[in-house]
């Protein structure tokens, strides 16, 4: 009993490692990382608006506060020098006609307030540079600059990673599983895809990678070696009306690397296929990506798909998600090879074919007949 259970708990977590080395994930994210890479991380600062485009939410947030805090900081620290080099502060006992550089600056505490005041365009009116010395004035010309520089950055790369156009790629789904039936009398892998917006993704072009490990005549050994797989609908794979959910299919033919698989020997194999779906948003008119991965365990041989769109009484289309990735066994041939040579053979029978080897002999009749 203990060898059982450990047994299947080997083969379980041996399943579950298997399942978790996958290039693509389910919802579109690459597994890859880079090591050793040569050059220094100085470029990914010369492209800066791209690393903060890129950066998640929790690190954007952390450098637009820093940003800001910071800033005005900084410029606290530089007002309160400005009014210690000039005397303004209480410590030095000014003059009842003295003029500070700027009013009401008490301390550091003071100072921040004035920077934040300045930077930020409030203005309370209680604290206001004056006309008595021109490093004031400098200093507050260059924090108004550098503040809206500051403010136009930091807005337009949050207003940029919410509009961005991969988050539109979250409301197009493909299904759990992909299908292997035939379709239209050729033996077909299938998968269905879904926009659960009513607005269009505009020249729609949708195609596969087979990602396998390969070893070319020569012996070299290539790791992750892309296969172009072409996938259609019935009106192509290019423009597609994509209102209601398709279900696009690959002909699994003598050019598909499918060609030589069959049901039994599907899960011994290792692949990964990474379907693609490209389009441009309607309402924003940027391009969106959206992708997803299949291994072996999540192809389905002999399923076909649940019908999912029907038509109500008000003359209206429904789409049922619930049976978007729900399957139905169907009678397949359990290999492509199997379906072409049944072909064959129908086609011979249909046409006959000449026998080579037969000989017509003729027989004399005789009229002599013995009693």
């Amino acid at each position: 009993m203990f060898s059982y259970l450990r047994e299947r708990f080997t083969s379980h977590l041996r399943e579950r490692s298997r399942r978790r080395a996958r290039l693509v994930s389910k919802d579109g994210r690459c597994n890859i990382e880079f090591g050793n890479v040569e050059q220094s991380r100085f470029v990914f600062l010369i492209d800066i608006w791209t690393t903060i485009l890129d950066l998640r939410w929790r690190y954007k947030m952390t450098i637009f506060i820093s940003a800001f805090l910071g800033s005005w900081f900084l410029f606290g620290l530089l007002w309160y020098v400005v009014a210690y080099i000039h005397k303004d502060l209480p410590e030095f006992n000014p003059s009842i006609n003295h003029t500070p550089c700027v009013e009401n600056i008490n301390g550091l505490t003071s100072a921040f307030l004035f920077s934040l005041e300045t930077q930020v365009t409030i203005g309370y009116g209680f604290r206001c540079v004056t006309e008595q010395c021109a490093t004031a004035i400098f200093l507050l010309i260059f924090q108004s600059i550098l503040g809206v520089i500051i403010n136009s950055f930091m807005c337009g790369a949050i207003l940029a990673k919410i509009s961005r156009s991969k988050n539109r790629a979250k409301t197009i789904t493909f299904s759990k599983n992909a299908v292997i039936s035939k379709r239209g009398g050729k033996l077909c892998l299938l998968i269905r895809v879904a926009n659960l917006r009513k607005s269009l993704l505009i020249g729609s072009h949708i195609y596969g990678k087979l990602l396998k490990t390969t070893i070319t005549p020569e012996g070299e050994t290539i790791i992750l070696d892309q296969v172009n797989i072409e996938f259609v609908v019935d009106a192509g794979n290019e423009n597609l009306f994509f209102i209601s959910p398709l279900t696009i299919y690959h002909i699994i033919d003598k050019n598909s690397p499918f060609f030589h698989m069959a049901a039994e020997t599907l899960l011994q194999q290792d692949f990964e296929l990474v379907v693609f779906l490209d389009g441009t948003v309607e309402a924003t008119s940027a391009t969106c990506q959206v992708r997803t991965s299949y291994i072996p365990e999540e192809v389905l041989w002999g399923y076909r798909f649940a019908p999912i769109v029907s038509k109500t009484k008000e003359g209206k289309y429904r789409v049922d998600f619930q049976n978007f990735s729900k399957t139905v066994a169907v009678e397949t041939p359990h290999c492509a090879f199997c379906l072409y040579n049944e072909k064959e053979a129908k086609a011979k029978e249909k046409r006959g074919y000449d026998n080579p080897g037969f000989v017509l002999s003729e027989v004399s009749e005789t009229s002599d007949t013995k009693m």
